[in-house]
């Protein structure tokens, strides 16, 4: 998508979040922002939890500016509890995962706009207008074919359920996706093995599958319906940290 150079964007963002727990990205994303939204308001948080307690404490972003792999987040859920929060609020997702899929499930469920971090500044500049100004942006190498809407219904549908999860059942639905056993599980979350057992029978119920093999290929078929070619092995790998 291409736009003329533009001065000043045409909306009023008087106040951003970013959510990115990347320092020096974080610092050269808001050096930016400074630029283009002069006298704006610029707070940060390095998770979803850290996003969650500045939105309670009364926060209330023109804008948040939202990285998908956050530590205490799985596939998309992290977003998708975020636009529940504030679902008048748009959401830029700046992101160095490039999964059609996951791009087209995010737009699909609500997201102003997904821009590669690799992305220039003159065309961060431009986003911000884009958004500003209540447009969506979805870089063209991003556009929807029919195949890929096919899949996205499911998609949705899955990552709401992940979403539901508590933190500690994302954790342990992390190290399920990653192959450890109940006993490794207990110890690395420094629980009690029968404690596990209980969180993932919970877990199993809330995404309706009768074992662990089958929540791991709900979370990974949820976010990918195997149709995209590379970018596929970089979403598996993010959705099974």
């Amino acid at each position: 998508m291409k736009h003329d150079p533009v001065a000043q964007p045409a909306g009023r963002i008087r106040s951003v979040v970013i959510v990115d727990d990347h320092p020096l990205y974080g610092d050269a994303l808001a050096s930016a922002l400074r630029h283009v939204f002069q006298d704006c308001r610029i707070e940060t948080a390095k998770s979803l939890g850290e996003a969650m307690d500045l939105l309670g404490r009364g926060a209330a972003p023109d804008l948040v500016m939202f990285d998908l792999k956050l530590p205490d987040v799985t596939g998309i859920s992290g977003f998708l509890s975020l636009r529940d929060r504030i679902p008048d609020t748009p959401i830029l997702v700046i992101s160095s995962l490039t999964s059609v899929d996951v791009v087209h499930a995010l737009m699909d469920a609500g997201a102003a706009g997904f821009l590669p971090k690799d992305a220039s500044a003159q065309v961060l500049k431009s986003v911000l207008f884009d958004v500003s100004a209540g447009r969506k942006y979805l870089p063209k190498e991003y556009q929807k074919t029919g195949k890929a809407e096919q899949g996205s219904p499911d998609c949705r549908q899955v990552n709401q359920k992940l979403a539901d999860l508590t933190p500690q059942q994302t954790r342990i639905m992390k190290l399920i996706c990653a192959g450890k056993p109940n006993k490794q599980i207990a110890y690395e979350l420094n629980l009690a093995e029968a404690t596990v057992k209980a969180h993932i029978t919970a877990l199993l119920r809330r995404l309706g599958v009768q074992n662990r093999t089958q929540a791991a290929v709900l979370v990974e078929s949820g976010n990918l319906d195997g149709t995209v070619g590379s970018g596929d092995a970089d979403a598996r790998a993010f959705l099974s940290q």
